[in-house]
C-alpha cells in the first residue's frame, strides 16, 4: 500500500479557504491517508498538525505521505472525540480543526476490511479492526429492539422490517458477509436492492459499529472548546445523517437563544454567541473534481469560526 494510494482528499482548496487562519497547530480528526494535512504543511510553513485516526493502516500511511515534515507533524491513534485530551493540546489552543467524516477508499476498495456490499465481504466494518465488536458480532447478539434503532438512526431502508428479518434468519444461520445481509436486505424489499439501498444498510451497521454518531456529537462541542480564539472548525460530511448533527451544532452555536422560552430571564452575556457559521450552505464538489474523483460527490463541508 502506499501513501498516496490511502484515498484521495476531497475538497482541498475549500479546506484551507476555511481552515486556515494563520500559524499555530491544527488537528485533523481523521487522518487517513494525510493529504489534507499535507496541504495544509505545505501552505502554511508556521503551522504544525495532530494528525489522529482510530485506523492503524490510516496512520501508517499518514506517517509515509508525511513524513519530509519531520517535527511539523505528530501523530495519535485515537478517536477524534478524544483528541482535545493528547498532550500536544496543553497550554495551546487549536488553530483550526478538520474532521473528514465517513469511510476512506482504502477501507471501501479491501474486501477484508468489510466495508463494502461487494460479494464475498466479511462482515467486519472496526475503523480500529483490535477493537471489539464486528458488524456480524453485532447482528449476532444484538436484540430486535437494537438492531431497529441502528438501522433507524443510519438511514437504512425499512428498518423495522429488515430488524425483524435479521432475526428469523439467525436462528437458522449466522449473518457474516456482505452477500449474507445483501440477501435479507432483498428478502425484505421483494425485489433486488438498488445501489443506495444497499450503502444505506451498510452505512447505517457501520455507524452502529463504529459508534459514529455518538463520537460526533461529543466530538464536536469538545473539538470547538480546544479551538483558540478564531479558530476554525470545518467538518465533511457524506450523508444527512451527519450533516444534519453538523449543521444543528453549528447553528446552535452561532445563535444560544434558539430554542429558549420566550421573556427568559436570561442576562445578553449569557446569551452571546460562541462564533458563527461561516458556510450559509454546504460547499460541494465542482464538476471538474466529482468527475475526477466520485466519491467526491456526496461531500458537504460546513465550517464555523469560534469568536474572538
Amino acid at each position: 500500500m502506499h501513501a498516496f494510494d490511502f484515498h484521495a482528499p476531497v475538497l482541498v482548496e475549500e479546506v484551507m479557504r476555511y481552515l486556515l487562519g494563520g500559524d499555530g497547530l491544527y488537528l485533523d480528526g481523521t487522518a487517513g491517508g494525510g493529504g489534507h494535512a499535507e496541504a495544509l504543511l505545505k501552505r502554511c510553513p508556521g503551522c504544525r498538525v495532530l494528525a489522529v485516526d482510530r485506523d492503524p493502516e490510516a496512520l501508517k500511511a499518514a506517517r509515509e505521505r508525511l513524513a519530509g515534515f519531520k517535527d511539523r507533524v505528530a501523530f495519535a491513534r485515537m478517536s477524534f472525540r478524544d483528541a482535545p485530551s493528547h498532550p500536544r493540546l496543553r497550554g495551546e489552543g487549536l488553530a483550526g480543526a478538520l474532521l473528514d467524516l465517513g469511510v476512506s477508499s482504502h477501507q471501501l476498495d479491501r474486501r477484508r476490511r468489510g466495508f463494502t456490499f461487494r460479494r464475498g465481504a466479511a462482515l467486519d466494518m472496526r475503523m480500529d479492526q483490535e477493537s471489539h465488536g464486528s458488524a456480524a458480532e453485532f447482528l449476532a447478539g444484538a436484540s430486535r429492539g437494537e438492531l431497529h434503532r441502528a438501522l433507524r438512526a443510519g438511514d437504512a431502508p425499512r428498518p423495522g422490517a429488515l430488524a425483524g428479518r435479521i432475526l428469523q434468519r439467525r436462528a437458522a444461520r449466522p449473518t457474516r458477509t456482505s452477500d449474507d445481509l445483501v440477501a435479507v436486505l432483498e428478502s425484505v424489499l421483494g425485489r433486488r436492492a438498488t445501489h443506495a439501498e444497499k450503502a444505506r444498510l451498510f452505512q447505517a451497521l457501520r455507524m452502529r459499529v463504529n459508534d459514529e454518531t455518538a463520537a460526533l456529537e461529543a466530538g464536536l462541542p469538545a473539538i470547538r472548546d480546544a479551538l483558540r480564539p478564531g479558530g476554525a472548525l470545518v467538518v465533511i460530511s457524506y450523508h444527512s445523517v451527519e450533516d444534519r448533527c453538523v449543521k444543528r451544532a453549528f447553528r446552535d452555536w452561532s445563535d444560544p437563544s434558539r430554542g429558549l422560552p420566550r421573556r427568559l430571564p436570561v442576562r445578553d452575556a449569557e446569551l452571546a454567541p460562541l462564533g458563527c457559521v461561516l458556510t450559509g450552505r454546504p460547499v460541494t464538489a465542482g464538476a471538474a473534481e466529482a468527475e475526477a474523483n466520485p466519491r467526491a460527490r456526496p461531500a458537504r463541508l460546513r465550517a464555523w469560526r469560534r469568536a474572538a
